[in-house]
């Protein structure tokens, strides 16, 4: 439904009313440092190799009871990753101003530890 512009159009104005609510919040999402909110003050695009994506999607899968289909969900990754950075309307892209984090090596825990220093290192603190 994203890919549809008014649907799209709807959910950025949604997502700028919670960011601009009442207390901190990190938002995530393909386009939020391009076209949601442009203006934060931290941005960060995480990524990893479609084969660690798809790994990491199937085990969940597998935990929650699905069928063990790493090629699949290797074809859907890499379809979705296409879709998302060749449609006209915010297309899939870093911020020229965000980091880019590569966690294809990294660890959940390794991840958090690592964003963390990234907030602190910006706005020099993490609550």
């Amino acid at each position: 439904m994203s890919s549809v512009p008014t649907v799209r159009a709807r959910l950025v104005e949604l997502q700028r009313a919670m960011a601009e609510g009442p207390g901190s919040v990190v938002v995530e999402g393909r386009d939020i440092g391009t076209v949601v909110l442009p203006d934060a003050p931290i941005k960060i695009f995480l990524t990893a190799s479609a084969e660690t994506r798809a790994r990491r999607r199937n085990d969940q899968n597998v935990v929650s009871g699905l069928a063990d289909d790493y090629e699949g969900v290797l074809a859907d990754v890499r379809r979705r990753d296409h879709l998302d950075s060749t449609r006209a309307v915010s297309p899939l892209r870093a911020a020229p101003d965000a980091v880019v984090v590569d966690t294809s090596d990294m660890s959940e825990a390794q991840v958090i530890a690592h964003l963390l220093e990234l907030v602190r290192q910006k706005s020099g603190a993490v609550r």
